[in-house]
């Protein structure tokens, strides 16, 4: 199969072609996948950005999202490797931007999206698109259960107008702010809160799919706090000030190269999780379109998207899957549409940017909490639970560690704490242990003679043993078990190596050790059965010239009947 070009973007590929019909359908999914986002990336943007540091650093969250949302939705459409995938803000990035904008401030945030952009863009050069697909699933089920939990601990105070003062950023201490002040729940703003959520949901259920049901709360929410005079529900306006009509001018922070080495981690996270968010986004968009994305192009697209919201005082961005999902029902079939999407919001912030500051921050919340609810697929996490308990160790270690700590130690942990429940597993299935040719006349390679069975029977002075499996550093212990069992050395050793598929170094190094040994006690030992990538790794190693060449042979057969020669008693 041909390799994938390293940077082609899918828009270039759809644009061939491309005809006024194509175009007509674009447009309207773009549309409407525009006011899908409006909601979102206002709320994002409200949600990611602690309101210390936006006064401090003089800027509007809700505006910061629209700009995400417009550049980074733009470019990622632009530069991308999807036909249909949708970029923006997104909930997954919400806990990690809070944290990094709440430790680091708002440049030292925008200097890691720069960062994570570098990153994204390297991994697309070194093709690494495939092998982020190799996080395990527990691990990404744990921290997208974990970072809903976080959103919905962030909106409890706007969603019931809660007088609780700023919020601490993390979990615990938020959860102990919301219980003192639980008496200070304000009906009116917990009504519309409360309201806009369940309105959403039995939108979706009994209405309307493909209508947004957010846009259409949210609305109905204003309206309601205009027309009634609730003066207690607080908007967008009041806390933010007036939403700026239009972009801002491009800037880039003041670099402080002292602080890259705190900013990295930071940095590793949104690129890791930008990675695994955005290839998502685009296996979703292909199994509703049966086509196939360029993984590489993608993560290029997104680190160069991720550079342009920062130019322009943006978060960090990567594929939205439900509004990549809502893009293809509503027609979406290249690029373009999700290039369309950003044009309209932009549209919308220049013809009707002010009326944003009209919003309930109620509203937003229960906008956001709904979004909670389904990143957290409480569903299945109850299927993970119920399953293997390495996995279901996993997942809730990874939970665990996202909502108490924060995603990159989640990630981290939960990623070496798979590997090394992966390679239990494997150890498990590799066994080593002496056999007997007298019960397992054929190898599968033909008929064993019938006196290579007597070969390993008392005092004919050979042993064989066969290693099951692939010889690897969790499994190269059971060699040395196996033959610390040998009450005394045999003339011959007989190593059979015919059900090896892959040896690694730790593998080779203990096989020499067994070398070193049998010639320390004048055992001859013989390699049988090696073939393909265990007899290549033994050449490249010096091991096959180490044991000799002529004592390492493709079959078992050719081995016992060399070893069964080599423990011949000397004739004087």
């Amino acid at each position: 199969m041909a390799q994938q070009p390293l940077f082609l973007p899918k828009a270039i590929t759809c644009l061939r072609g491309y005809s006024r019909r194509k175009f007509a359908a674009d447009l309207g999914a773009g549309l409407t996948v525009g006011v899908i986002a409006l909601p979102l990336a206002l709320a994002f943007g409200i949600a990611s950005i602690p309101e210390d540091v936006a006064r401090e650093a003089g800027i509007s969250p809700p505006a910061v999202g629209l700009v995400t949302a417009i550049v980074a939705g733009f470019l990622i459409s632009a530069l991308g490797g999807t036909r249909a995938s949708v970029g923006g803000p997104t909930g997954a990035f919400v806990a990690i931007i809070y944290a990094i904008a709440a430790t680091h401030g708002f440049d030292g945030l925008v200097m890691a999206t720069v960062l994570a952009g570098a990153m994204l863009v390297v991994m697309g050069i070194a093709r690494l698109g495939r092998v982020i697909k190799f996080i395990p699933y527990p691990v990404t089920t744990g921290f997208t259960a974990g970072i809903g939990v976080i959103i919905f601990a962030g909106q409890v105070r706007d969603l019931l107008g809660l007088a609780t003062g700023p919020l601490p950023p993390e979990f615990a201490p938020k959860v102990r702010l919301y219980a003192e002040h639980i008496g200070s729940i304000d009906p009116a703003t917990a009504s519309i809160g409360v309201g806009t959520a369940l309105f959403i949901v039995l939108w979706r259920r009994f209405v309307s799919r493909r209508v947004p049901g957010a846009i259409i709360a949210i609305v109905l929410a204003t309206v309601i706090v205009q027309v009634f005079g609730l003066s207690a529900v607080t908007t967008v306006g009041e806390r933010f000030g007036p939403i700026p009509a239009g972009l801002p001018t491009p800037r880039m922070p003041v670099w402080d190269w002292s602080r890259i080495p705190d900013l990295l981690p930071a940095a590793f996270t949104i690129a890791l999780l930008g990675a695994i968010e955005s290839l998502l986004c685009a296996v979703v968009a292909d199994g509703m379109l049966n086509t196939r994305h360029r993984s590489d192009t993608e993560l290029i697209g997104q680190g160069l998207a991720n550079i342009g919201s920062a130019a322009f005082g943006g978060l960090p961005a990567t594929g939205a899957i439900a509004r990549t999902a809502a893009n293809v029902q509503a027609g979406g079939r290249t690029p373009v549409s999700g290039m369309i999407h950003a044009a309209a919001l932009l549209a919308i912030v220049l013809l009707l940017g002010r009326l944003a500051g009209l919003v309930p921050l109620a509203s937003l919340a229960g906008v956001l909490v709904v979004v909670a609810w389904n990143m957290a697929e409480v569903h299945r996490f109850r299927r993970l639970l119920n399953g293997p308990r390495s996995d279901a160790l996993v997942l809730v270690v990874t939970f665990l560690l996202t909502v108490l700590t924060d995603l990159t130690l989640a990630v981290e942990v939960g990623v070496v704490l798979a590997a090394m429940l992966f390679m239990k597993r494997m150890a498990d299935v590799t066994s080593v242990g002496a056999r007997s040719l007298a019960d397992d006349p054929s190898d599968g390679a033909g008929d064993t003679d019938p006196h290579m069975a007597d070969a390993t029977q008392p005092g004919r002075g050979v042993e064989v043993y066969e290693i099951n499996g692939p010889f690897f550093f969790g499994a190269a212990y059971k060699l040395h078990d196996a033959m610390a069992e040998l009450r005394r050395s045999p003339r011959a050793l007989v190593l059979d190596l015919t059900r090896v598929p892959a040896i690694d170094a730790t593998g080779l190094h203990t096989l020499d050790d067994l070398r070193a040994r049998c010639v320390k006690e004048r055992t001859e030992l013989v390699l049988a059965g090696v073939n393909g990538q265990v007899r290549r790794a033994m050449a490249r190693s010096g091991l096959l010239d180490a044991v000799g060449a002529d004592r390492v042979v493709e079959s078992l057969e050719a081995g016992v009947r060399l070893a069964e020669r080599d423990a011949q008693p000397v004739t004087p």
